[in-house]
């Protein structure tokens, strides 16, 4: 069975797993929440299915996943664990974002080969002020029992005495266990350093569950399956220093299907925010998805009905073409509204069909000295550097006003406000302008 249900039994300070051989499992949720995530796709590891979904079906769950504020945006990675916030909303249950002003602080050593950039708190509030915008877009906030609520883990972790912790917390743990995790083995086994501050990062993670747990009643901690352990942590230490029951759901790990990993292209980031990526980029990205992708992406990242997406995702040879853009319609309508779903939609049509400028394509200012049509690719983020910048002029894969580029070192000029296309294959376009 691709998705594993595990129950975890906590004896003493053993934490045992088994794996669950019921296959029918997953039709036989009782309750709408584990339906639904079941249903379209997110889960991959849940603690004690049966007793969560008993408590699912009786009550209201608040259930949390946590985000550290490293940037300004958040990236199309972790767009999954959004929508399962958005899951719970809609299935009657009460969202938590948790935002890491304090564990930004100190950085999440999963899946990562070298240290965090430190950053300053006013940088991480920031941070976290722009990327609330992209919730509320998604989430309903607001005081009720199944409205959505974003809280900082700074608030606690920064009150948190250092010698409080170690004896209160600290027994809890034992290094033996934590350098099994894989976040600290990758390190080690690279010979690589793993700072004593990143070290603690799954001692503040745990704790966080069990002070959510303590001061928003949450039951359920979900998140992708590199945090298995670190939720885990936060089920044990909650049941040992207070005996509340809480639970974990993670996701599969989730790549593309030529085995990329999801929101990472050759230019970089597919960041979520608008002032990070522009919507047309945003749009492109989802409708640029491969084929045997269609299906899974319109299950989590949209909410047309399962019936549709299943006809969707039957379509074949040119007509998935139609399903890639519905897929990018509707996300980008939900994450960066309606309006700027359209104008990219409109704007790739003009661009693609019509062969003119479409008004929201990306737009690189000509400066009155000019720009080598290279340097103007990778200025765009088309390519990465100026030597793969070379290599795809010297392919013929460039264009300016759709006539082959075979010269890297071309200068482009442009009178003040005249504009010309760069194109990079057939679906990278932008608008050259004269500054």
């Amino acid at each position: 069975m691709r998705d594993q249900f595990v129950r975890l039994h906590c004896h003493a300070s053993v934490l045992t797993a088994r794996v669950l051989k019921d296959e029918s499992m997953m039709s036989e949720f009782k309750s709408d929440l584990l339906r639904l995530l079941s249903e379209r796709g997110y889960i991959h590891q849940v603690t004690d299915a049966g007793a969560l979904d008993a408590l699912a079906a009786s009550q209201v769950v608040p259930g949390y996943i946590g985000f550290d504020a490293t940037a300004p945006s958040l990236h199309v990675g972790s767009l999954v664990q959004i929508m399962m916030l958005r899951r719970m909303q809609q299935a009657g249950h009460k969202p938590i974002a948790l935002m890491g002003g304090g564990t930004t602080k100190v950085g999440d050593p999963s899946g990562k080969d070298e240290s965090r950039k430190m950053l300053t708190s006013e940088t991480i509030d920031d941070n976290i002020a722009s990327i609330r915008t992209v919730f509320e877009k998604l989430l309903t906030f607001g005081d009720g029992p199944t409205d959505a609520v974003m809280v900082n883990n700074g608030d606690w972790l920064s009150q948190l005495g250092y010698i409080e912790l170690l004896r209160d917390v600290g027994p809890h743990f034992t290094v033996n266990r934590m350098l099994t995790f894989d976040s600290v083995k990758l390190r080690l086994d690279r010979e690589q350093p793993l700072t004593f501050l990143e070290f603690n990062y799954m001692i503040l993670q745990a704790y966080d569950f069990r002070e959510l747990a303590q001061r928003h009643a949450c039951r359920l901690q979900l998140g992708g399956s590199d945090q298995w352990g670190n939720i885990v942590n936060g089920i044990e230490l909650t049941r040992r220093m207070d005996g509340v029951e809480v639970f974990g759901l993670t996701t599969p790990l989730l790549t593309t299907a030529d085995g990329a990993k999801m929101g990472k292209t050759a230019a970089g980031a597919v960041w979520l925010n608008e002032e990070q990526l522009p919507a047309y980029d945003f749009w492109q990205y989802w409708r640029n998805t491969d084929d045997r992708d269609v299906g899974r992406f319109l299950r989590l990242f949209t909410d047309l009905p399962l019936d549709e997406i299943a006809r969707l995702e039957q379509l074949e040879g040119s007509e998935i073409n139609f399903a890639k853009t519905v897929l990018a319609n509707e996300v980008t309508k939900l994450v960066r509204g309606e309006e700027e779903a359209k104008t990219a939609e409109a704007t790739a049509a003009e661009t693609f069909a019509g062969g003119g400028l479409g008004a929201d394509l990306p737009v690189l200012d000509v400066p009155a000295e000019g720009i080598r049509v290279g340097a103007a690719c990778t200025e765009l983020g088309f390519t990465a550097s100026n030597g793969e910048a070379k290599r795809k002029i010297n392919e013929g894969a460039v264009k300016i006003d759709d006539e082959t580029v075979s010269d890297p070192g071309i200068l482009i000029e442009l009178a003040p406000g005249a504009e010309s296309k760069l194109s990079l294959g057939k679906k990278k376009h932008a608008i050259l302008r004269g500054a």
